[in-house]
């Protein structure tokens, strides 16, 4: 590793190690016993991931795994292995470069390990909207983990890049040529859901009073929802207006509004045909936007009278986001 500067780790959220019910289980409990993802004392937080939602969730997950898995495993793991190839090609030999899962393998511990010898890592939480169900608890398990070493690098972490023209930019060059060529009557901007009081607890953080008035149309370093308003509004600005819509719910508990499936519903019922979908919170393709929406949402949209929806790739490794993203890890890392 002689001359490598500085250490890139490329960091998502993570998948199962296969489509079989254990090892979904097995994810679904690890991956739902962090406190910043469901935040419940911890009793209770055990209780209802260890006895409700992992044994009655996990068979289904695995099924909708299957649909989507691939020859070389999970579509996020392979996307993620794509562009960590195109991202060491792009930056050059003074960068080595690794990808970390929060859950599953390759593990983020792993992915700090193989860069034990760079004296210089930027962190990148492959998040374009901070969470603290996301990005928060990446920095955490991050720092934990360096903690415990002897010689602990210095550390720079790549910031939201939700209103970044290296990503905007990227999205657009991906998006556009599918919008031109399915020309539907209407754009879905589909953001990952966040219970309500993540929001209102980030918010509090800071001093604000979160989903209140016009609270979102005001700048923050950690409002989720206000993250997604300035990225769909500039992703309006390039591809034109669509309807902003929030999936992924889980559990009885308040979640952003408007949800994906009510929105696709009331297209439907309005007399919408063609839908495009794009999903500016997720960098990679995976189960909720392959299998969630381009599958179960374009067959409620059928149902629903509605004939097509088209579900828009994500940048994954496109050539557009790879030197997007090298041009941001720059600007952290220096080189």
């Amino acid at each position: 590793m002689q001359g490598i500067r500085n250490g890139l780790l490329l960091v998502n959220t993570g998948s199962p190690a296969s489509t079989e019910t254990a090892d979904v289980r097995r994810y679904l409990r690890q991956f739902l016993s962090d406190p910043r993802v469901i935040d419940l004392p911890g009793p209770l937080r055990w209780g209802l991931v260890n006895l409700i939602i992992a044994p009655f969730r996990a068979p289904k997950s695995a099924e909708a795994y299957k649909k989507v898995w691939t020859s070389e495993g999970s579509p996020l793991l392979v996307h993620g292995r794509a562009l960590q190839k195109a991202l060491a090609a792009e930056l050059g030999p003074e960068w080595q470069v690794e990808l970390g899962m929060a859950v599953g393998e390759p593990s983020l511990e792993r992915g700090l390990d193989a860069l034990r010898s760079c004296g210089r890592i930027v962190l990148a939480p492959l998040y374009p909207q901070y969470a603290g169900a996301t990005t928060g608890s990446i920095l955490d398990l991050s720092l934990h983990t360096l903690a415990k070493r002897v010689n602990v690098p210095i550390l720079q972490v790549l910031p939201s890049f939700y209103a970044e023209p290296a990503f905007i930019r990227s999205v657009v060059e991906v998006a556009r040529p599918h919008i031109q060529e399915f020309q539907p009557d209407t754009l879905v901007y589909s953001f990952h859901g966040l219970p309500e009081s993540q929001v209102k607890a980030s918010g509090a953080a800071e001093g604000r009073r979160c989903l209140e008035g016009d609270c979102c149309s005001l700048p923050s370093a950690h409002c989720y929802r206000q993250h997604c308003l300035t990225t769909a509004r500039l992703l309006e600005a390039e591809l034109g207006p669509g309807v902003i819509a929030f999936q992924s719910r889980l559990g009885r508990a308040r979640w952003l509004e408007p949800s994906l499936e009510q929105v696709l519903k009331d297209l439907a019922t309005r007399g919408s045909k063609k839908v495009a979908v794009l999903a500016p919170s997720f960098v990679a393709d995976c189960l909720e936007t392959l299998e969630e929406i381009g599958q179960r949402g374009a067959e409620l949209f059928r149902e629903m009278g509605g004939e097509e929806l088209r579900m828009i790739p994500a940048v994954n490794a496109h050539p557009s986001w790879t030197g997007g993203l090298a041009e941001l890890v720059r600007k952290v890392g220096g080189g």
